[in-house]
């Protein structure tokens, strides 16, 4: 079975709790106004990668809490995910999963199940430009919840983390900018700082 990838990040500290190994699924059919991640959203793009692949890239890395699902809509490849998931969690780590779904949605379709089943924290709810809210960690509008499903995780995680961008400029001069915040006002800066040299 093959995942569908926009993007991997084997280390970033924005992307949930601890240090963790980030996959932007390529796909979403939501479209929020306002998404910094719109690049995601064709089901065509990105890159076809082997699931057993991964799982095994997952393995090698060290020093990592857990793995982080983004996107793109995680939920509209459940099967991969959910495989990656369980593989995840039996090798002790944490799975943390955002969709623009409502958990309440996602538990009626049985396709879901073993990806939900593996998920340690799901932020779930769509982006809403009109309710942007940077003040609790990984969201960006208010209406986004967390769902502790499992007991790995607690309300304790809002006082021991605050959202934050990671800049990251490749050797050809790429901007990859992960996290969460006002991406648009960080471009500005970055721009600024270009134009005083």
């Amino acid at each position: 079975m093959k995942l569908r990838v926009f993007n991997i990040l084997k280390k970033t500290k924005v992307e949930g709790p601890g240090t963790r190994y980030c996959i932007w699924v390529q796909g979403c059919s939501r479209h929020c106004k306002g998404c910094q991640a719109v690049h995601t959203w064709p089901h065509s793009g990105g890159k076809l990668i082997e699931v057993k692949e991964i799982i095994a890239d997952i393995a090698a890395q060290k020093d990592i809490e857990g793995v982080t699902f983004l996107g793109g809509e995680p939920f509209e490849q459940p099967e991969a995910l959910g495989i990656i998931a369980e593989n995840v969690r039996k090798a002790g780590l944490s799975v943390l999963c955002f969709t623009g779904a409502l958990i309440e949605d996602l538990r009626l379709n049985p396709i879901n199940r073993k990806l939900l089943d593996n998920i340690d924290l799901l932020i779930d709810g769509e982006f809403v430009i009109d309710k942007v809210d940077y003040s609790r960690p990984w969201c960006g509008s208010s209406n986004q919840r967390y769902h502790f499903l499992t007991s790995r995780y607690n309300d304790e995680i809002f006082a021991k983390y605050k959202n934050k961008v990671e800049v990251n400029i490749s050797k050809s001069g790429v901007i990859f900018m992960n996290g969460m915040g006002n991406f648009d006002e960080i471009l500005q800066k970055i721009d600024l700082v270009k134009l005083k040299k």
